[in-house]
């Protein structure tokens, strides 16, 4: 791309410059990377719980082991 070449032209009508203003503007923020969203900070309530892997197996006593503190 050569440097006296325009990176958009407008094919119709007579925009103002506010008009072009928004324009540049939603095409720079459309160039960006958009940053993923924040995590959520897990509170200290919800981590005293039991483990992830703490899950109950399927099999014999499985439903006696189910009421059994861990």
């Amino acid at each position: 791309m050569s440097v006296e070449e325009p990176l958009f032209r407008l094919v119709r009508g007579v925009p103002t410059a506010e008009e072009l203003a928004a324009l540049v503007g939603a095409i720079v923020a459309r160039s960006r990377p958009m940053a993923g969203p924040a995590p959520t900070p897990v509170s200290a309530w919800a981590r005293s719980g039991r483990p992830a892997g703490a899950g109950l197996a399927p099999g014999p006593g499985a439903w006696r082991a189910s009421g059994l503190p861990r």
